[in-house]
């Protein structure tokens, strides 16, 4: 298999015609439906369903391209890394993140590190933390920020922040009128509760609750933060999220109560300790370091 295959077969992908392909290519129809029977031979596997005026892709072909636009920007990655060794500090930085407070931070950072190195570019991706994992392992992304916990195998970290898990409330709920800025987890019990989606966060927060003898009422797993904000503001449950929650949330429309007993969320800077990074994201990934050293947590 050849760069060139995966190149077509993406044209063809996105097209869903070979004519327009073989056009935006610029070359013949008939050559590039035989690079692509060439392809599926070598996979063993129909990549398209071939009808008389339409084209499919297969259950095999959108598994494939899935890993065919993860390899090109690989390819793409690599040479913005090569030219980046000649030049010097330039090209560009692929980071990623969670929700919460990492935008945030990763802001601040790139805010600095832009005054001392102006040429450098950047990509940002946002995901949970499994996906942003997934990212760096994969060597798609140079740094990223995630929440713990996580599976820390090929992985390096530095602990960058914390802050502690909190109870947004609807207007309008019993609970809203309670005094004080914290509330029990025995309070929240019998209410609905909308937490994140991840599976290592259900059994964290599952476990706060056990300590307790109490079973929670899971009503909604989110995987994104903005969704929670929005059926908490409709009334349909009590979100749990990471303090940072609250800065989307507008003053008036929920009530923010921190847990009792109180548990923490900490973020953590990763990378790949198995993959060389390119000397813009070191020289980054060290100006984090002293920021975070300067202002230990």
């Amino acid at each position: 298999m050849e760069l060139r295959h995966i190149r077509y077969f993406l044209a063809v992908a996105e097209e869903m015609n070979f004519t327009k392909a073989a056009a935006r290519l610029c070359i013949a129809q008939p050559p590039l439906s035989r690079q692509i029977k060439d392809l599926e031979e070598e996979l063993g596997v129909s990549l398209f369903i071939r009808n008389s005026h339409t084209l499919q892709l297969t259950e095999e072909g959108t598994v494939f391209r899935q890993y065919a636009m993860q390899v090109m920007e690989l390819v793409e990655k690599s040479a913005e890394d090569i030219r980046e060794m000649r030049k010097g500090l330039r090209g560009t930085l692929y980071l990623a993140s969670v929700e919460g407070h990492a935008p945030h931070l990763f802001s601040g950072w790139i805010a600095g590190f832009h005054k001392k190195y102006p040429d450098v570019q950047y990509n940002l991706w946002n995901g949970n933390s499994d996906d942003v994992t997934n990212r760096v392992m994969k060597g798609l992304c140079d740094l990223a920020i995630i929440m713990e916990p996580y599976n820390g195998e090929g992985l390096e970290a530095i602990r960058i922040h914390q802050e502690p898990w909190v109870a947004l409330i609807p207007p309008g709920h019993p609970l809203a009128t309670e005094p004080g800025d914290t509330i029990s987890l025995e309070k929240l019990a019998p209410f609905d509760l909308i937490i994140p989606s991840r599976q290592s966060r259900l059994q964290e927060i599952n476990g706060w609750f056990a300590a307790s003898g109490i079973v929670p009422r899971i009503r909604c797993r989110i995987a994104h933060m903005l969704n929670a904000y929005e059926l908490t503001e409709q009334g349909v449950g009590i979100a749990i999220y990471p303090a940072s929650a609250g800065d989307i949330a507008s003053k008036d429309a929920l009530c923010m109560k921190r847990l009792y007993p109180s548990v923490i969320a900490s973020y953590v800077l990763i990378w790949n300790k198995n993959r060389q990074m390119p000397h813009v994201a070191v020289e980054f990934l060290e100006y984090v370091k002293e920021r975070v050293q300067n202002n230990p947590i």
